[in-house]
């Protein structure tokens, strides 16, 4: 009888849940009809246009929310109920209370912060588990004391934990945990870093905070969002999810992919890359474009068949004026247009002096004619007139100097524009400057960096090369490291004709290595270089940055081993410190494994605690090479399947793998898979910083862990 009880029970929650979903998905589209027909409508003016972007979010929030659109349910202590959803909805009745609370909205935080020993008012939690239109499952979470966790909704989290991996990271709004949600809603103010082990949820918390901060600070929107990855196979992983939230005004790139029409193409050995990675560069860099600027002296200029100087002291004063907080570039357009302004005062005083000494001698002819005259006889003085420029004279003349060809030439060969690319291989190359511009550097390394150089770019190179486009500004690189000046700008009517208004946005952002980011994310943050940590500083002055990460994952060149030495450099000790502490992804069992290989990495840190069991120990196997494809495909008859390798045996066992992808430990950051396949991990620890790979390459799985040993 109980049995029967408990299905009527939860049959009449699915009805009744059903009902509300079928209230919401119907205001819903009655709402985007509405905006629709408001979208149609012509505007006028600049007012009415904002308006129309607003109007424009707002339909496409709407047509995005198909999928999960309620998925939970707060039972207050008082009676009062409120549903959870991917948006949130109006009722028709216009009142204060919405039908559906917006995830991210403040009223709908204790879904995912109360618990039986701080319910925060609610009696009942409810998840709601729906597939398309129709409810599928709910999942009662008493918080009365009765039923205590450490998890919220732990019956939903453990369901979505249990559910096989398609190859693609999906939204997590519904099974969100308490110290997860704190980070999510953390303010956006200065540098946040978060320290969080394997299956901890960073990449889930980063991209779920973009959607939060997103909808908390519209303005964020205007200038778009900037999520960096650890590699295009990473990004292409976490593809869908922001657009899945509703979010498309974020950019997504990789380091390497940060300067529009630049490629990291060229491999390098890990000595230069850390050598490159470390933040002398930034001085040093700043340094040799300071030396680039011309020297104060006499400038010779011709104009209409005549030479007129500019004292050394007067080019001195202008390049004071010019020169100071703007880049090359930028002082020299600013110097320019004040040596065409000199110019023309020069031609005017010399005009004046030419038209005064006419003057004189005039008057003296004048006088001895007098003389011959009679007394008291008239005549009529050249200084009637003076002859000097008008302001609109002078004012034409300089617009006529400015156009003129030969001053321009002039100009450009006592300070020429510059290229980046070049202007970063000519120091690169040159051990002398080298050593005058990074003194810190040692004759070994200074030989070694300009050996290296020429050629392709480099990963390291890239950091490098937008420092020097920084600093030499808009005209180093046209078109390519820093942008079309144009494509900022765009077609508001190109908006008004369809195009998607957040992506829009977004697309104008890639295109330029200047745009300034209303926030940045930062994944897989411990392998950034404290170059490339300056690249994302000069994307977001304000420094409203996210960072997480691993440090105990960390296997890139540099030898910051703490958040402290990775950071300091671009951030002093101004930044927040934040952790995340439970292991949601990797099951105990192989949670186990993973202490030793720790200890060997030299890790501070404590690992995360895993929450749940798989029910499967890890395994290892010794086999020979032409056994492993067999093994694979019995694995991925039940699992989705990853294989990782040291990166000397990729080649070997992609020929006997097949269309079968082999990824180094390097490659796997950030992936998981329901089953991974570890060959040969005392290879991988063998590898530079391989203790710390092996970690990476151990934790990749939700349900299972095979290792095999090539005899």
């Amino acid at each position: 009888m109980r049995g029967n009880s408990d299905h009527d029970r939860i049959g009449n929650a699915i009805a009744e849940e059903q009902q509300f979903l079928d209230q919401a998905i119907q205001r819903r589209d009655q709402l985007a009809e509405h905006l629709r027909a408001e979208l149609d409508t012509d505007v006028s003016d600049a007012l009415e246009r904002a308006r129309h972007r607003m109007l424009r979010r707002q339909h496409e929030e709407l047509l995005r929310a198909q999928d999960g659109l309620v998925f939970g349910r707060l039972d207050a202590l008082d009676g009062t109920v409120r549903h959870v959803g991917r948006i949130g909805i109006q009722d028709e009745d216009q009142g204060d209370e919405p039908l559906l609370l917006d995830w991210r909205a403040p009223a709908a935080r204790p879904f995912y912060t109360a618990t039986a020993i701080d319910p925060q008012g609610l009696a009942r939690r409810r998840h709601i588990r729906t597939t398309g239109s129709v409810v599928a499952g709910v999942d009662d979470e008493p918080l009365d004391g009765t039923a205590p966790s450490e998890l919220v909704g732990e019956g939903a989290l453990l369901a979505a934990l249990g559910q096989r991996r398609t190859g693609r990271m999906s939204t997590a709004i519904s099974t969100l945990q308490r110290e997860q949600d704190d980070i999510i809603r953390a303010g956006a103010s200065g540098p946040l870093i978060v320290q969080g082990g394997p299956g901890t949820g960073k990449t889930v918390v980063a991209l779920h905070r973009v959607a939060y901060l997103l909808f908390t600070h519209r303005q964020m929107a205007d200038q778009a969002v900037l999520v960096l990855g650890p590699s295009p196979r990473f990004l292409e992983y976490i593809a869908q999810v922001l657009p899945a939230l509703g979010e498309t005004a974020v950019v997504a790139a990789t380091c390497d992919t940060l300067l529009p029409g630049v490629q990291a193409s060229r491999d390098e050995s890990r000595e230069i890359a850390e050598i490159k990675g470390r933040a002398l560069w930034q001085p040093a860099i700043e340094s040799y474009v300071k030396a680039l600027l011309p020297q104060p002296r006499d400038l010779r200029l011709r104009w209409e068949g005549e030479f007129y100087v500019i004292p050394a002291a007067t080019v001195a004063q202008a390049l004071a004026s010019a020169v100071p907080g703007r880049a090359y570039h930028r002082a020299r357009s600013v110097f320019t247009e004040q040596i065409h302004s000199l110019l023309a005062e020069a031609v005017a005083e010399q005009r004046a002096a030419l038209l005064e000494e006419m003057e004189h001698g005039y008057e003296d002819i004048l006088a001895r004619f007098d003389r011959g005259t009679k007394p008291g006889a008239a005549h009529t003085s050249s200084s009637d007139v003076d002859g000097l420029l008008s302001e609109e004279e002078i004012d034409e003349l300089r617009e006529r100097i400015a156009e003129n060809e030969p001053i321009a030439r002039f100009i450009e060969s006592w300070w020429p524009t510059r290229d980046a690319g070049q202007t970063l291989r000519d120091l690169l190359s040159d051990p002398a400057l080298l050593a005058g511009c990074a003194p810190t550097l040692s004759p070994g390394e200074i030989s070694a960096v300009a050996g290296d150089a020429g050629g392709a770019w480099s990963s390291s190179d890239i950091p490098l090369l937008d420092a020097v486009a920084d600093l030499l500004g808009a005209a180093a690189v046209p078109g390519a490291v820093t942008g079309v000046p144009g494509a900022v700008t765009g077609v508001p009517g190109a908006v008004a004709a369809g195009e998607k208004l957040g992506g829009f946005i977004a697309d104008q952002a890639r295109g330029r290595r200047d745009w300034v980011y209303g926030h940045v994310v930062v994944d897989e943050a411990q392998e950034l270089s404290e170059m490339q940590w300056q690249m994302v500083l000069r994307r977001c002055p304000s420094r409203s940055i996210t960072a997480v990460g691993d440090i105990d994952q960390a296997e890139a060149a540099h030898r910051h081993t703490t958040w402290a030495q990775a950071v300091r450099a671009a951030f002093g000790e101004r930044w927040t410190a934040a952790e995340l502490t439970i292991c949601y992804r990797t099951p105990r069992e192989v949670m186990e494994l993973t202490g030793p290989v720790l200890e060997k990495a030299g890790s501070r840190n404590t690992p995360p605690r895993a929450v749940r069991s798989s029910g499967i120990e890890p395994w290892q196997r010794t086999v020979t090479i032409d056994e492993v494809a067999g093994i694979t495909q019995e694995l991925r008859s039940r699992w989705s399947v990853g294989v990782i390798a040291p990166a000397a045996r990729i080649g070997e066992l992609q020929a006997v793998l097949g269309d079968v992808p082999v990824l180094t430990a390097t490659q796997v950051k950030g992936l998981e898979w329901d089953a991974t396949l570890l060959i040969d991990p005392e290879g991988i620890a063998a590898e530079p910083r391989g203790w710390n790979g092996l970690y990476v390459a151990l934790t990749r799985c939700t349900q299972e862990l095979g290792q095999l040993i090539i005899a």
